[in-house]
């Protein structure tokens, strides 16, 4: 079975959402079971994120 890379880890992915997903294994599972419209509009939330904090809390809410 041959992946692209794009569909593991998104081109434009931050750099914060990568490392809180890594933290976050549940969040993690859920991100890249989603389509990737809906991954690219979690990826576009986070813009207006200025800390680490913010960003854990953000991915933490993908699995509430």
């Amino acid at each position: 079975m041959d992946i692209s890379k794009e569909k593991i880890y998104p081109p434009d992915m931050p750099m914060g959402l990568d490392i809180a997903l890594a933290e976050n294994k549940r969040a993690f599972n859920y991100f890249y079971s989603l389509s990737e419209a809906e991954q690219k509009r979690i990826i576009d939330g986070t813009h207006t994120i200025n800390s680490r904090s913010e960003m854990q809390s953000y991915v933490e809410s993908f699995v509430q």
